[in-house]
């Protein structure tokens, strides 16, 4: 009877394990085709600034649109995610500098990177959320490509993204953002620029970086980052429901909330809120207050 019982559980062990091997066997399949996949995009090329007034500009919206948070302040890369299973990502190089952007990187490379999520080779970028940027006007998006090519050279050589099994599973059944080029409406095309200034409007045209974490909805859920807290809700019926413009703008500048809890940089980015305008919040929160 012993021996029936092992050999049963040791049937049930082996179907189980061979179940496993196939399903991660086919999550790798998906992911590595994903990752293969050749893009053909049009790409609308506009004319890229190059004065000092444009460039000012793009630094302020690299530095507020967390940028920074994956390729570094200097702009010369860095290691943003190392979880073991998970894997490790760099964030690469974006200046001129050894391991960055070759000589012949061109404005429709930027664009391609930036609107679409595409390299160069017609590959798709990894992690990088495109997604949050594709819809950015034309002005912004120009100055923010001046300040990218006026970067200061940084010679740093970043390793090539490394997804570990549990990665490769999670990116396969859509729980990590690896292809940020299947979340993009590449026949997008931008209407009139909404005008800059302390309006529901433009804070509507802003919020477009607080959807990665919060949503499309803005409702907050599950983290996009493995692990991660579970992503508040920031429309009325959350903690904007409940702040005044005053209290709003102080939490975003402060990172301490008027209940007294301390927020975490890494679960709400608010060194990088904190560098926006006083314009730019008043706009954000009028706009969420209409959700």
């Amino acid at each position: 009877m012993l021996r029936k019982i092992l050999k049963w559980t040791g049937g049930i062990i082996a179907v189980l394990i061979t179940g496993v091997l196939i399903f991660y066997f086919i999550m790798h399949i998906m992911v590595k085709n994903s990752r293969d996949k050749i893009y053909s995009v049009e790409v609308r090329m506009f004319d890229i600034p190059s004065d000092s007034a444009s460039i000012a500009d793009g630094a302020h919206i690299y530095a507020t649109r967390g940028c920074g948070d994956c390729h570094g302040a200097d702009l010369g890369g860095k290691k943003f995610l190392d979880e073991g299973p998970i894997g490790t990502i760099y964030g690469t190089n974006l200046t001129r500098g050894k391991g960055g952007r070759p000589a012949d990187y061109t404005d429709r490379d930027w664009l391609l990177a930036l609107r679409h999520g595409i390299r160069k080779d017609g590959k798709p970028l990894l992690v990088m959320p495109s997604y949050e940027y594709y819809k950015m006007t034309d002005a912004d998006l120009g100055s923010l490509i001046a300040y990218l090519k006026s970067a200061t050279p940084r010679d740093n050589e970043t390793a090539a993204p490394s997804l570990g099994p549990l990665g490769t599973v999670l990116s396969g059944i859509g729980q990590l953002p690896l292809i940020p080029a299947e979340k993009i409406d590449h026949a997008w095309r931008p209407g009139a620029p909404v005008a800059k200034g302390p309006t529901a409007e433009y804070g509507q045209y802003l919020s477009m970086s607080c959807t990665g974490c919060h949503k499309p909805n803005l409702k907050g859920g599950e983290s996009p980052i493995p692990g991660g807290v579970f992503v508040r809700d920031i429309t009325p019926s959350g903690n904007v429901g409940k702040w005044s413009e005053k209290e709003f703008i102080a939490v975003l500048r402060t990172g301490n909330t008027p209940d007294g809890r301390a927020l975490k940089n890494d679960d709400m980015p608010w060194q990088m809120t904190s560098q926006y305008s006083d314009e730019e919040l008043t706009a954000l929160y009028r706009y969420l207050k209409t959700l």
